[in-house]
């Protein structure tokens, strides 16, 4: 399963370089143009890491963080705010608010790409400790408590080949015969991630066409 990088930014050369960067170096990516959109996004999809700008209609990048950090199971989000105001004091505010990494532009995607790398592992970690501490929780409490526990653990695919949510609502569409591009307007996603999620998903059912997932998706009652 590939991370999912979320990148709102109100101009589209950005977002489309950060995305074809990303997706190259084996990221899925999610692109928006406003916060407001990036907002439901996130809540949406859970990104690993969220690349925004200060800058964007409807809700601005501060405002975004803000309303995020708000919320207990976004406050471990990592956020890089990437943006034009690169004074000390638009720096403070961000850092303030929650941002992990402040990028002005102009910048170097080897530079971003760094960044992410250095958040990911600290979210790794931070995770591995976290479930360190919680697996005796779920060994020594009754079936009750660890249901209540299980809450905030992944949930387990319930198809018999492992499938992520992602891939699961790529071949729903799939089924309804939509094309890559009209998949990835759905989901926020570009083609190419489209096709990379239709290419794993052939390759976990061993398939070789579209019409052999639909199958799969029917017998196996993801669609009705």
């Amino acid at each position: 399963m590939s991370l999912l990088i979320l990148v709102a930014d109100d101009n589209l050369g950005t977002r489309m370089s950060i995305s074809e960067y990303l997706e190259f170096s084996g990221y899925s990516v999610i692109s928006v143009e406003d916060g407001q959109q990036a907002f439901y996004a996130v809540e949406k999809y859970h990104p690993h890491v969220l690349i925004t700008d200060i800058s964007m209609p409807l809700m601005d990048g501060y405002e975004l963080v803000q309303r995020l950090r708000q919320e207990p199971v976004y406050r471990l989000l990592p956020i890089i705010f990437l943006t034009e105001r690169s004074s000390m004091e638009e720096r403070i505010r961000g850092y303030q608010l929650g941002c992990d990494f402040y990028l002005p532009k102009p910048f170097g995607l080897n530079e971003l790409g760094a960044m992410i790398r250095n958040l990911l592992e600290r979210t790794q970690l931070i995770e591995s400790a976290w479930r360190s501490r919680l697996q005796p929780m779920i060994e020594s409490s009754n079936e009750s408590d660890r249901d209540k526990i299980g809450k905030y653990l992944p949930s387990s695919p319930k198809n018999s080949i492992n499938l992520t949510e992602r891939e699961q609502e790529v071949l729903k569409l799939v089924t309804k015969g939509l094309s890559n591009t009209e998949i990835g307007s759905q989901l926020y996603l570009s083609p190419r991630t489209v096709e990379k999620h239709v290419s794993s998903l052939l390759r976990k059912i061993e398939g070789n066409n579209r019409a052999e997932l639909v199958r799969f998706a029917l017998e196996n009652r993801i669609i009705d």
